[in-house]
């Protein structure tokens, strides 16, 4: 037997911190959260929200990168043709799964080039007059849209929100024309002065107006009631048993990346979602519902939308306008 002296005993002692750092240290060294959308918006703010308490669970750097541009679609592909050692991952919205049926010339394949990780959460949209229009509910639009000369609204191009209005559009024998815009800005403000009847969009963008009464909410595209717009009826309420359109927001891997990185970092990710700051943060100043999944719940999700809006926008010919 060898004999364990206190200089072995002392030098196994001081090798056990090096060799845990050594065993959590991450594959990469810095990692990149790639948000391919401006600065201010959701998946910018959620980034950065999120980038904190990431860098502290993970014991490495933590940085946001904004890649905006083609629908967000740019930034996708940033990370789609990324290596798969942990380095980059993606945040993105709705438009991840819209992109595929609204654009002929997507830069990568969404099915095979990225996994879809971690579901955040959802939230509803919202279609909002002007005070002084004469709508105050669905019924109400519907009627007016159905008179040959139909009625607008102003909505941000390439989004659930216009794809789903053409849905309700269609299923309800109306005409409600789309006026589409770069941002939220100029939807709203055209809305605000009297040029569009109506304005469809995220809770998140129209919920300001209504606490001060400058937009009036008529109908939410959730399936159930958002808990920040309780005395706003759904859709589905409204005569259209079954209607949902939710926003969703999550993360997304390099494919092919190894399954205990992403483990890992989704473990991790899940419980900075989990913090009650981070949480409160997410529900109260962006409104979303946060519905945290791991990789098998949010693949099955954002098959579903895929499969669901891109059907839609083919049957009605919607093209990217980007």
């Amino acid at each position: 037997m060898v004999p364990i002296t206190r200089r072995a005993v002392l030098a196994g002692a001081l090798a056990m911190p090096a060799l845990a750092r050594a065993q959590s240290a991450w594959p990469s060294g810095i990692i990149t959260l790639v948000a391919p959308a401006p600065a201010g918006g959701s998946v910018d703010i959620i980034a950065r929200l999120v980038q904190p308490g990431l860098q502290k669970r993970l014991g490495t750097t933590v940085i946001v990168e904004n890649k905006s541009g083609a629908a967000t679609s740019l930034g996708a592909n940033y990370v789609a043709k990324a290596p798969r050692d942990g380095s980059k991952w993606l945040i993105n919205a709705d438009p991840q799964a819209l992109n595929p049926a609204f654009m002929s010339n997507m830069p990568f394949d969404s099915e095979k080039d990225l996994d879809p990780i971690l579901l955040l959460g959802t939230s509803p949209n919202v279609l909002a007059a002007y005070p002084g229009s004469p709508y105050r509910t669905l019924d109400e639009v519907l009627a007016a849209a159905r008179k040959p000369e139909g009625i607008n609204f102003s909505v941000i191009g390439d989004t659930l929100a216009l794809v789903s209005m053409v849905l309700l559009s269609k299923l309800a024998g109306a005409h409600l024309t789309p006026i589409t815009y770069r941002g939220g800005a100029p939807a709203v403000n055209d809305t605000l002065g009297g040029h569009t009847h109506l304005i469809a969009g995220s809770a998140s963008l129209l919920a300001p107006f209504f606490a001060d009464g400058k937009l009036r909410p008529i109908v939410q595209t959730g399936l159930q009631r958002h808990f920040a717009l309780q005395n706003v009826p759904t859709v589905a309420e409204s005569g259209f048993p079954g209607f949902s359109a939710v926003s969703f927001w999550g993360f997304y891997a390099p494919s092919g990346t190894a399954g205990t990185t992403v483990d890992r970092f989704v473990a991790e990710l899940t419980a900075v979602l989990q913090e009650e700051d981070t949480k409160h943060r997410l529900e109260n100043g962006l409104l979303v519902d946060v519905k945290v999944g791991g990789p098998a719940v949010f693949r099955t999700f954002y098959q579903e939308q895929v499969r669901k809006w891109g059907q839609v926008i083919r049957e009605n010919g919607l093209k990217n306008s980007s």
